[in-house]
């Protein structure tokens, strides 16, 4: 594709040989898959600089360089612009930008091509996506999905690798959609991808805002930071898009503030324009009222009650019909690691769920304990971890919680990756401030071990928590993914 028709749409100025006259043959934000004919954008990552890579593409036969002003406003910057005056660089204000934009043109800017909703939050982006994605695939559209657990173009699964794609992955599989015949596509927008503008010149219909509590620390610092990751979001979106959020989150105004879009809102506590209501639950799924209407569904707790009233509201955001959204509702069934229940021979249930944040550990423990009071019988055994290189100011959080609401707690590890996963258990132990919460925790640290004890310990009527993991099949350990799902270790150790 011609220089030129690349940069149609982006403020920008030249350096170096100054012509966009130019084919550009691919284009890479990594140095090492750089080649002759390449366009190299220097994008300012979390631990490195494109910008030192700049003699190494060029010498590798880029053909052009977008790099920011600042940059070349260096000495460094003019010193090899000087040098290389063959080379054409595109000077920006903001390199990560541009290359979405740049990876929306190269494929033919595909997200206009698609009805395309983002969810973002702390918690349910997953649910919410698949959902939406699974329910206008019954209703007769071709659909896509962007999501953690995995993407899909219709029915042909893509493995995922990050809950939102870098800008030439993201833009590629849009394209794909598109070639293949999609009408709409659902996705999951990371406070990362946000901040980061992996989703920069994407065209959004609509937008979904789920909640917003402690995670991503690590990257983000502050809660303020990570809170302005998500309403960038809305805050780019169209005046003929949807902006629907969660009125029971005390930020779920906030997140619609400053959007152009049509604001909608979605509750389980108050009136809404999107509202639910549990009449009745048990393991085995709720009866919901969604804006009036009873509708049995396959879903526990409230929080997935939040997450189906975002669903519903999105659905007739998009157009769909109420009766046949209600009707299609009932049919719709959990995403993998979100509350699955397993039933053992003996009696007791186990629930393989992805609450990996104070949060959703706290709602999804609140959901069991809520129906085991109903039922006046069970006890509640946790087996819960936290990753390792992530936010550290979690950890005695997660295990503070887990322990108020269980009557027995497993401190084991998730995926501990670079740290020693004793190290991130003193972390969670420190939580456990009273002689009540030590005395009713073990620690063991083999994950598969402590999932074990916990079924041995099971009685007739309990309920086992196995939290952190979710869909994941692997433990992440020093940089090598071993395979390990809670799922298969679960139905070994009951005999299934």
């Amino acid at each position: 594709m011609k220089l030129s028709k690349l940069l149609e749409r982006i403020a920008c100025i030249l350096g170096g040989a100054q012509t966009t006259d130019i084919e550009i043959e691919s284009i890479e934000q990594d140095s090492r898959r750089v080649k002759a004919g390449s366009l190299f954008v220097a994008v300012r990552g979390t631990n490195v600089d494109g910008h030192s890579f700049i003699p190494q593409v060029i010498a590798a036969g880029a053909s052009a360089v977008v790099a920011d002003k600042q940059w070349a406003a260096s000495e460094e910057g003019n010193q090899i612009q000087t040098a290389h005056p063959q080379t054409v660089f595109v000077l920006v204000d903001d390199c990560n930008l541009v290359l979405a934009m740049l990876a929306s043109a190269w494929n033919g800017y595909p997200s206009e091509q698609l009805t395309l909703v983002g969810v973002t939050g702390t918690n349910g982006k997953t649910t919410i996506a698949t959902l939406l994605y699974k329910l206008f695939t019954k209703l007769g559209y071709p659909c896509g999905l962007l999501s953690t657990v995995c993407n899909y173009v219709i029915d042909r699964a893509v493995p995922a690798t990050h809950t939102t794609p870098d800008p030439l992955e993201l833009n590629d599989l849009l394209r794909q959609m598109v070639e293949e015949g999609c009408a709409y596509a659902f996705m999951e927008v990371s406070s990362h991808s946000a901040d980061q503008k992996r989703i920069g010149g994407l065209d959004f219909d609509g937008g979904i805002f789920t909640n917003l509590t402690r995670d991503h620390m690590d990257y983000h610092k502050t809660v303020e930071n990570y809170l302005r990751a998500k309403k960038s979001f809305f805050d780019g979106l169209k005046k003929e898009a949807f902006a629907l959020s969660n009125l029971d989150d005390k930020n779920g105004e906030v997140m619609l503030q400053n959007t152009k879009a049509r604001k909608r809102y979605y509750s389980v506590r108050t009136t809404a324009d999107y509202q639910a209501k549990v009449v009745e639950e048990a393991f085995e799924g709720m009866e919901l009222q969604l804006n009036g209407t009873n509708v049995i569904t396959h879903f526990v707790g409230r929080f997935n009650a939040s997450n189906l009233a975002a669903v519903y509201g999105a659905a007739l955001e998009l157009g769909a019909a109420n009766e046949e959204v209600l009707v299609k509702m009932s049919e719709l069934v959990p995403v993998n690691g979100r509350f699955e229940s397993i039933r053992s021979p003996k009696g007791f249930s186990a629930i393989v769920d992805y609450a990996h944040t104070p949060d959703a550990l706290i709602n999804v423990l609140g959901t069991i304990r809520e129906i085991l009071d109903n039922k006046k019988t069970g006890q509640v055994i946790t087996v819960v971890g936290c990753g390792g290189n992530r936010d550290k100011g979690k950890r005695p959080i997660m295990a503070k919680e887990a322990a108020l609401r269980s009557d027995r707690l497993i401190l084991t590890s998730d995926n501990p990756r670079f740290e020693e996963p004793d190290d991130i258990l003193k972390d969670m132990e420190a939580g456990l401030d009273t002689s009540e919460l030590k005395q009713k925790t073990i620690t063991i640290c083999d994950r598969r071990e402590a999932i074990r004890t916990a079924i041995a310990l099971a009685q007739k009527g309990d309920v086992i928590l196995i939290a952190g993991k979710g869909h994941e099949d692997y433990q992440d350990v020093k940089g090598v993914k071993h395979h390990f799902d809670d799922h298969e270790v679960v139905r070994e150790a009951i005999g299934q």
